[in-house]
């Protein structure tokens, strides 16, 4: 059995009518809510759904001989890529396994690093 409060608040909601123009009011007060996650999404949540999309695509594309920078910001040569594993060659005579996630970029061929700043 609901509590007396509660069934008071039930009695009184259900007797009367809407005041004229609720729902014209609740318009005017829900404008701003829904204009406000507009411009989240349009700022933050699309912008970082691109930019996943993006490396995503990117860790598909690793292949032996490229070089790439690690979460952990180490550089390193591929020397294989497995489904969620790859083996960089960081020196001569040095492997390390890492987690396909754990890559953060692929240096193009011009010898820049991830954001275009040169790396050595």
């Amino acid at each position: 059995m609901p509590s007396p409060s509660l069934f008071g608040f039930l009695l009184l909601g259900s007797g009367q009518a809407s005041p004229p123009g609720g729902a014209e009011q609740l318009l005017w007060v829900g404008f701003p809510f829904i204009m406000m996650f507009v411009v989240f999404y349009f700022l933050l949540i699309r912008p970082q759904k691109v930019k996943e999309d993006q490396r995503q695509e990117m860790l598909k594309q690793l292949k032996k001989n490229d070089r790439v920078l690690t979460t952990g910001g180490i550089y390193g040569t591929v020397m294989s890529a497995k489904d969620n594993e790859v083996v960089l060659r960081v020196d001569d005579n040095v492997k390390i396994r890492f987690a396909r996630n754990a890559i953060v970029g692929v240096e193009n061929g011009k010898g820049e690093g991830v954001g275009g700043t040169a790396a050595s």
